[in-house]
């Protein structure tokens, strides 16, 4: 007599899910919230998906985060990176204060830059993420410096211009830009600050 085997029951998969949606709206949370105001439940709620599955498709929190940030800067509507493109400095400089102007007070996303929001909330046991962040708006400055420098050395700045202190000043306001979108500005205030700064950026007659 054959015995009868019970076939055992096939162990579900996982649902899929698109990545890509999922890290975007991971990003919104982190640009809300901050990554320390941030907590796992509200990570997953809003990305639809469950811990085991966060895990293994994108790692930790903190690994989640840098590649939200990654996300963040690369984003259409981005202006900072883009902006070292122009044909001059002048246009470098006006196109990353106006793009700010405009991509700061955006109602569409949260208010604000999240590299620069990071950076002043994390606490001591988030030091690895701030640094890392201190570490972008470096990285950022430093391009910037680099593109200031060319064109000093083609003659489109004037020969006693200073390029690393004119990234510094262009990054400081902008950093400055980005904390007083946060508190409510008006957007027609936020441009007359980069207007402000347009009007006394050193130019040559020529460009």
């Amino acid at each position: 007599m054959m015995s009868t085997v019970t076939p055992t029951p096939c162990v579900g998969r996982p649902r899929a899910f698109d990545t890509d949606d999922a890290l975007a709206k991971a990003l919104e949370v982190f640009w809300r919230k901050g990554f320390e105001g941030t907590s796992l439940t509200d990570l997953t709620q809003a990305m639809g998906i469950n811990k085991p599955s966060l895990y293994a498709a994108f790692g930790n929190k903190e690994q989640l985060f840098l590649k939200a940030i990654e996300l963040y800067e690369q984003r259409p509507c981005a202006f900072f990176y883009p902006a070292l493109e122009q044909k001059t400095a002048y246009l470098v400089v006006e196109s990353m204060l106006l793009g700010a102007a405009s991509s700061l007070v955006d109602k569409s996303h949260p208010q604000g830059c999240l590299i620069v929001q990071g950076a002043l909330t994390c606490s001591e046991a988030g030091q690895a993420i701030k640094d890392t962040l201190i570490n972008r708006r470096r990285d950022g400055e430093i391009a910037l410096c680099e593109r200031l420098q060319r064109a000093k050395d083609e003659g489109d700045l004037p020969y006693d211009a200073d390029p690393l202190l004119l990234a510094r000043y262009v990054g400081t306001v902008l950093q400055g830009m980005a904390v007083q979108a946060t508190s409510g500005i008006c957007p027609d205030e936020l441009r007359k600050v980069a207007e402000l700064v347009l009007a006394n950026f050193p130019r040559n007659d020529e460009s």
